[in-house]
């Protein structure tokens, strides 16, 4: 639990982490130990995985560990959403979106969250190009995040040094006004514009993330922008 989250004498933040998972039976357990302890709860939203990933799930009972399972798979973006209104309805104040798979580290959770309560931010994203060292593939690191950071910026006026990162924090009052329509990838791009369309409080901080495979494909990227310019971002 992080000793931080007081923001006064009569009120203690809640913060939730809201955790996507598709086919992720061998490291959402880790990931999960990694972070219970740094958040009031833990909610893990199974996109209807292939795998033994609902198995492992089933197995960890405990209080402060939600589980919710989708019927079918509808992507990365919908089941942030699905963990973004429970945690709502829970009334947490800061939610946390972080990875099923290992590449983030949870000690960053906390540099994540302190700027929204010491610094009154709305939205807080991670950022692999700010110094800290990320064993990011050159393919990627060259060719396809500079060319969603000129895209993110011509078409939705976003000016970030990381144009998709998936490690975020939010304040409650952020949720409420982005709601994630883009169910697949291009959510990461969907909340940044939205962020920026309401003049939200932004900030990045350095984070460092661990590839453990190549990850998004060229093809990848292209299906992104023809999502977000398929679906409205905008509202």
């Amino acid at each position: 639990m992080l000793d931080f989250k007081k923001i006064n004498k009569n009120k203690t933040m809640k913060i939730a982490c809201v955790i996507p998972a598709y086919n992720e039976e061998e490291k959402i357990s880790q990931t999960i130990e990694q972070v219970k302890n740094l958040v009031d709860l833990v909610v893990v939203v199974d996109d209807n995985s292939q795998d033994r990933t609902r198995e492992v799930l089933n197995k960890i009972q405990e209080e402060k560990i939600k589980k919710i399972y989708h019927p079918i798979n509808l992507g990365q973006g919908a089941a942030l959403q699905t963990g973004n209104e429970y945690c709502l309805r829970q009334n947490f104040d800061i939610i946390v979106h972080f990875d099923a798979d290992g590449q983030f580290l949870a000690s960053d959770i906390k540099k994540m969250i302190e700027p929204l309560i010491e610094e009154s931010y709305d939205l807080v994203i991670g950022s692999r190009f700010m110094g800290i060292e990320s064993n990011i593939p050159k393919f990627k690191k060259k060719i396809i995040m500079p060319i969603a950071k000129i895209f993110n910026n011509i078409f939705f006026g976003i000016k970030t040094s990381d144009p998709q990162n998936g490690f975020r924090a939010m304040t409650k009052e952020a949720i409420l006004k982005i709601k994630i329509e883009n169910d697949r990838m291009a959510h990461c791009t969907e909340i940044l514009a939205k962020a920026f369309k309401y003049k939200l409080k932004i900030k990045e901080v350095p984070i460092k993330v661990i590839y453990h495979e190549f990850g998004q494909k060229f093809s990848g990227g292209l299906k992104i922008i023809k999502d977000l310019f398929l679906k409205k971002i905008s509202g």
